[in-house]
C-alpha cells in the first residue's frame, strides 16, 4: 500500500511560527513597558510613596508646563543645527571618498567614534576642550565658550553629536550611492551632461529613500541627546542646553516626580512620531512629483 506524503505547513504558518519568538520578545519589552508608563501617567508617585490616582490632571499639566515648552524649543533648536549638518556631511563625505584607494580606511576611521560609549566620549570631549585647561585650548588658543554662554553650549553638544553619528551616516549614503545603476549615469554623460549634472540630476533624486531614512535617524538622534547633555553640560548654562530628554530625567530621578514624569514621556514618544512621520512624509511627495 502506498504511503502518503506528509503535506508541508503553509508558507504563512512556518513564517509566523519562526517569528513568534522575536515578536514576543518584541512585545514583552516594548509593549509591557509602555502600558506601564500609560498607567503610571494617571498617577501621582514619587516612586516610593502610595500612588494617588489624579487621572488626566498629568496630561493637562503639560500644557500649562512652561519648562516643558522652554526644552522643546531647546530640542528644535539643537535639531536645527544637527540634522542638516548631518545629512550634508553624510552625503558629501560620501561624494568625495567614493573611488579612492583608502575609501575603507576613512570610512573605518568617521565610524569609530560611535563605536566608544558615550560617556568615554564625554570625558575625552570635556578635558579637551574645557575653556580653562583644555589639551585643545592650549595648543590653539581657540576656546569655545561653552561654560558660559548658551549659544556656545548648544553648538558644543551639536558637534559632540555630530563627531559620534556622522561616520554612520557616511556608510549608509556611500552603500545608497553604490546601488545606483552604472548604465544610468553612463546614459546620462553619453547625452553630454557633465560630472556635476550627473550627480544633481541623476544620483541624488535616486538617493532619495536614503535621504528619508538620514532625516528620520537624524530626528532621532537630535531627541535621544540626552545622554551627551548629561554628561557634558548637565543642562547649563542657566537652561540652554536642556532638551525635552534631560527636562525628562530632571522630572523623575531629581524632582521624583514619576507620574509626571510619565506623562512627559507620552509627550515626547507623540513629537517623536509625528516628526518623523511629517518628515517620511514631505520626502515621499517630494519623490512622488514630477
Amino acid at each position: 500500500m502506498p504511503t502518503r506524503r506528509a503535506q508541508p505547513l503553509p508558507r504563512a504558518l512556518v513564517t509566523g511560527l519562526l517569528a513568534f519568538p522575536a515578536l514576543a520578545a518584541f512585545g514583552v519589552f516594548t509593549f509591557t513597558p509602555l502600558a506601564a508608563v500609560v498607567r503610571y501617567a494617571g498617577w501621582e508617585w514619587t516612586g516610593t510613596s502610595q500612588p494617588q490616582p489624579v487621572g488626566f490632571a498629568n496630561i493637562a499639566a503639560l500644557a500649562r508646563d512652561a519648562d516643558l515648552w522652554a526644552s522643546l524649543g531647546v530640542t528644535i533648536a539643537f535639531a536645527a543645527i544637527v540634522l542638516p549638518a548631518f545629512l550634508g556631511l553624510s552625503f558629501a563625505i560620501a561624494f568625495a571618498l567614493e573611488g579612492l584607494q583608502i575609501e575603507r580606511l576613512i570610512k573605518a576611521v568617521l565610524f569609530a567614534p560611535g563605536l566608544v560609549t558615550v560617556a568615554g566620549s564625554a570625558i575625552a570631549w570635556f578635558l579637551l576642550y574645557d575653556p580653562n585647561f583644555g589639551l585643545v585650548v592650549d595648543l590653539t588658543g581657540l576656546a569655545l565658550p561653552w561654560t558660559t554662554q548658551g549659544w556656545a553650549a548648544l553648538v558644543y553638544v551639536a558637534l559632540f553629536t555630530l563627531w559620534q553619528q556622522t561616520g554612520y551616516g557616511v556608510l549608509i549614503a556611500s552603500a545608497a550611492l553604490k546601488g545606483v545603476p552604472a548604465g544610468v549615469k553612463e546614459a546620462a554623460r553619453l547625452d553630454g551632461a557633465s560630472e556635476d549634472q550627473v550627480r544633481r540630476w541623476v544620483v541624488l533624486p535616486l538617493l532619495r529613500p536614503t535621504a528619508t531614512f538620514l532625516v528620520v535617524v537624524g530626528t532621532v538622534f537630535a531627541l535621544q541627546s540626552y545622554t551627551a547633555v548629561y554628561l557634558l553640560t548637565r543642562g547649563g548654562p542657566l537652561g540652554s542646553t536642556r532638551v525635552l530628554g534631560y527636562y525628562l530625567y530632571e522630572t523623575a530621578f531629581e524632582r521624583f516626580n514619576l507620574g509626571y514624569a510619565s506623562a512627559l514621556t507620552l509627550f515626547v514618544l507623540v513629537v517623536a512620531f509625528a516628526v518623523a512621520a511629517t518628515q517620511a512624509r514631505l520626502l515621499s511627495d517630494r519623490r512622488a512629483a514630477p
